[in-house]
């Protein structure tokens, strides 16, 4: 390979295009100092050397034009000089760009796995990150320190993003924030090859989690279930608008079918069928519930005539009709939540809840008030049997539930029962519970 004193006028004469190949001009002092010249004339400075050990290294400075022959040569000497010290530069390098990736870059990273997430797993970190995490999103991840993260979750606790306390939505954002900062400890190494992540500065929360409570408690109780009722179809009889209509519809929609917010938020028309002919035919279909595999869930006749008055547009002045049951103008296309009716629920109540104590709701007026054994109930609310239960989940249909529709059905009519119930005692009626 060529020699050639790296000075401005020696390099304005070689890099010109026109070689076949890259050529590499190499300097006499320091020893190692080169410029690489490609085909099409751009030369870029470059150093070689020997690690102690015996591994050859070769680092790319810079390109020429960025760097002047004089800056480069320093450049130079400084990696040779590490390299006499047994450090790496291609390590080293590698290490400065993984301490400068930032949280923002790693949630991307983290959410862009082939088939690994769903969409709404997805989303919800995604949200943590920009809306809880906003001022961290552009900063190094190896940046985020304990004290960080102690003093963003107190304040999550005690003022939420609204300025409401919000125990629940600390612990969830930390939960995410732990599993990105895990990711990049996996996937980000420094020069030595230990983890960019050397302690994981969510662990100091060990102590410190927001305490929640017991959830078996977050449930309508049975004596303010028809009340719950009346007060959402009230406030379905003048919704302030088409968003309003589908948060509440979606809140009635749980409490009937007891699913999952977002299996229920995303519920498209083409995974709704409903059967005038057969009840048993009328059923909501999971194409991939929680734990994967599909499900077609039956529906009771309540849930039918819900379904029944939902509008197809999302408002008046909307062209196409929406593939949503409940849509929304919001990004995603459908509602994402109901706080509105779910304040009015918990004030019926006299308990904070929120859309998933909905499906517990549901879970305790099958089992305790219908008498709706376990192992069916289950199946009603999308969880699999017990892996020792061999019959249920070796030789059972677990996807298409349209037998359990009796089962919902109990459930629906003992609901509506409790609505009557509770506008007689509302009219000044003295009501006594029958014996069936």
């Amino acid at each position: 390979m060529p020699q050639l004193k790296l000075t401005k006028s020696n390099i304005d004469r070689v890099a010109k295009p026109g070689s076949k190949g890259d050529v590499l001009y190499w300097d006499v002092e320091p020893k190692g100092f080169g410029l690489r010249v490609t085909p099409t004339g751009k030369a870029t400075f470059v150093v070689q050397g020997v690690v102690v050990g015996g591994k050859e290294a070769r680092v790319t400075i810079g390109p020429y034009g960025v760097f002047t022959a004089d800056q480069a040569r320093e450049e130079a000497r400084e990696h040779l000089r590490s390299m006499r010290k047994g450090v790496d530069p291609r390590k080293q390098r590698k290490e400065q760009e993984a301490l400068t990736v930032t949280l923002g870059a790693v949630l991307d990273e983290y959410l862009d796995r082939p088939g690994k997430l769903k969409e709404s797993t997805k989303a919800e970190m995604r949200r943590h990150v920009e809306k809880v995490f906003t001022t961290w999103k552009d900063k190094p991840i190896a940046a985020i320190t304990e004290d960080d993260v102690r003093k963003r979750h107190r304040e999550l606790m005690e003022k939420g993003l609204t300025g409401k306390a919000a125990p629940a939505s600390a612990n969830a954002a930390m939960v995410s924030l732990r599993i990105l900062m895990n990711f990049a400890g996996r996937q980000y190494r420094r020069a030595d090859g230990s983890p960019l992540i050397l302690r994981n500065p969510v662990e100091v929360l060990k102590d410190h989690w927001a305490k929640l409570g017991s959830r078996t408690d977050r449930y309508i109780d049975k004596r303010k279930i028809g009340e719950v009722w009346n007060k959402l179809w009230e406030a379905r009889a003048n919704p302030k608008n088409r968003d309003a209509l589908a948060a509440i519809d979606l809140t009635i929609f749980a409490l009937l079918c007891g699913g999952r917010r977002d299996e229920m938020a995303a519920l498209t028309w083409d995974r709704v069928n409903i059967d005038d002919e057969d009840p048993s035919n009328c059923w909501w279909h999971l194409p991939e519930r929680k734990r994967g595999e599909p499900i077609w869930l039956p529906l009771s006749s309540q849930a039918v005539a819900l379904l029944k008055l939902r509008p197809r547009k999302r408002d008046d002045d909307d062209k196409e009709e929406s593939p949503f049951v409940f849509p929304s103008w919001g990004k995603s296309g459908h509602i994402a939540d109901a706080r509105t009716p779910m304040e009015l629920v918990s004030e019926v109540a006299g308990k904070h809840l929120s859309l998933h104590d909905m499906r517990r709701t549901f879970t305790n007026i099958a089992m305790r008030e219908c008498l709706i054994e376990k192992f069916r109930t289950d199946l009603l609310t999308g969880h699999k049997p017990a892996q020792e239960d061999i019959t249920a989940r070796n030789y059972l249909d677990l996807a298409r539930l349209d037998w359990l529709h009796p089962e919902v059905q109990r459930v629906g009519d003992w609901i509506v029962e409790q609505g009557r119930v509770a506008a007689a005692k509302a009219s000044g009626a003295n009501v006594v519970p029958i014996r069936a």
